[in-house]
């Protein structure tokens, strides 16, 4: 019996590093940094923060580019976690499918932010955490929008949406769970990857928290506007 739990339990480990895998390799496909190159022909590591997620992409390429690399983000969190529940899915029992998701999710921020393709750098891990918490629970897509919205337009602070975006999903699986809404009251798997992920990002925020602290940060959109017209 322990000889069968101790093979089970290696089995169900070789999935989830095959999952952490493939949420990897997914995340650090350099969006940014391919449409910023393509459209300005600069190097997004070189501009602004030298991050390579939709506001970064915004300074360097315009508002267009920087639309299309958050969405881009958006589906890198998105697809690691389709496909590991295609592939990987049907080979463990439900008990274990979430556990899947999150460490597919979680390592798709992981990858977003050190990419293997970019020596190790890349963004803050907003978009492809967006994205994984999308393929659990539809609704946060549409929510992780006006959560940007405001927080971007009212206190034109990208760092700050993003540690308030961050914060949400978490928030979002615990009051799923705690609620009793099937399909998220099973498990605690959601949660604890809303909170993993939450934690790459803030770590990823380090030096802009630094900066808010000491209320230097950089403003972006019409406050960012603003405040050059008053200069």
């Amino acid at each position: 019996c322990t000889k069968f739990l101790k093979e089970a339990f290696s089995l169900h480990n070789f999935y989830l590093f095959r999952a952490g895998l493939i949420g990897f390799v997914c995340g650090a496909f350099p969006f940014g940094y391919l449409f910023v190159k393509a459209t300005k022909g600069i190097n997004i590591l070189e501009v602004g923060s030298g991050r390579t997620g939709g506001t970064n992409s915004y300074r360097a390429a315009g508002f267009g580019t920087g639309i299309i690399t958050a969405l881009s983000d958006v589906l890198k969190g998105f697809a690691a976690v389709w496909l590991v529940r295609y592939f990987l899915g049907p080979l463990l029992s439900e008990d274990w499918f979430p556990w899947l998701t999150v460490v597919a999710g979680v390592m798709a921020v992981v990858g977003h932010n050190w990419s293997i393709f970019l020596g190790w750098r890349g963004g803050a891990g907003t978009g492809p955490n967006v994205g994984w918490a999308t393929a659990v629970w539809w609704p946060m897509f549409p929510i992780s929008w006006v959560v940007m919205f405001i927080f971007l337009i009212g206190v034109g602070m990208a760092s700050v949406a993003s540690l308030a975006m961050a914060a949400v999903i978490p928030a979002a699986f615990m009051i799923l769970y705690i609620a009793g809404v099937p399909g998220y009251d099973s498990s605690i798997a959601y949660i604890v990857g809303g909170f993993a992920s939450a934690g790459v990002v803030v770590w990823a925020l380090r030096p802009n928290i630094k900066r808010l602290l000491a209320g230097e940060e950089t403003l972006v959109g019409p406050r960012a506007r603003a405040l050059e017209r008053k200069q």
